[in-house]
């Protein structure tokens, strides 16, 4: 495939075939494809970025994040499925953000915060009732008797910021989101896709603990003989380890 005469264009999108090749190039280690897989996906880093604002990290260093976790798609991204690199490059870079800011550990949201979270929601559904419509962020402002910026900062406070339902990026001006991008027979692997990198982001013998409870159906018992702790630990740690596994999923 001569992708340098479809790449003459900077502006054109490029079609999942090239997108295809520049992976396989770049997990080859062609740096040059995996520069320009970076530098057309710089605004699908930064649609994710925006759902990020408001938590007191600069933009910038949120993207740089985010270019992280889109490397790290480009790497991981397996070949023999047939779907779009976006729907498994969004998910990716999401989990980056989110494990930075988890890790940073200085933006905490306090819990007077996420009450006026669920005012703003309450008042916005009264609003829409009332109008017929959507309510500007200024009407719930002045509903409430606070700022604009309270609004957006309670909004994001009690907002999931990776919900497939959620516009990732636009194209034309048209919304898309995640869930438009997977196609029917690709929400089975996409759920699958989602419990892998939640067992990937594990620990080497939590990994191990799931593999032979439920790939491997062993009882608790016989996980504990196999790394030498007790029954009751493994329960423990069971227990711990899907509990993670579920905020990560959620």
């Amino acid at each position: 495939m001569n992708i340098d005469a479809k790449l003459d264009d900077s502006q054109e999108m490029l079609s999942k075939e090239v997108v295809r090749e520049l992976i396989y190039r770049s997990q080859q280690g062609d740096k040059r494809a995996r520069d320009i897989l970076v530098e057309r996906n710089v605004r699908l880093i930064w649609s994710v970025v925006q759902r990020f604002l408001n938590r007191g990290y600069e933009p910038d260093d949120l993207f740089q994040i985010g270019s992280i976790g889109l490397m790290k798609s480009i790497d991981k991204f397996d070949l023999s499925y047939d779907v779009q690199f976006s729907t498994y490059a969004v998910p990716m870079i999401i989990g980056e953000i989110q494990r930075f800011i988890r890790d940073d550990g200085t933006i905490k949201v306090s819990r007077s915060l996420k009450e006026l979270g669920h005012k703003v929601r309450l008042e916005k559904d009264r609003l829409t009732k009332q109008l017929n419509r959507s309510p500007t962020v200024q009407e719930i402002a002045d509903a409430l008797d606070i700022s604009r910026e309270e609004v957006a900062q309670a909004q994001d406070a009690i907002r999931s910021p990776h919900s497939i339902h959620e516009t990732v990026y636009e194209n034309g001006g048209e919304p898309i989101t995640l869930l438009d991008q997977i196609a029917d027979d690709d929400k089975e692997w996409f759920n699958k896709l989602s419990v892998q990198e939640a067992i990937r982001n594990l620990e080497e013998r939590e990994r191990l603990i799931i593999y032979l409870r439920y790939f491997k159906d062993q009882t608790q018992s016989q996980v504990a003989e196999r790394l030498g702790i007790s029954q009751v630990q493994v329960s423990r740690l069971e227990k711990k380890i899907l509990e993670e596994m579920k905020k990560n999923l959620t």
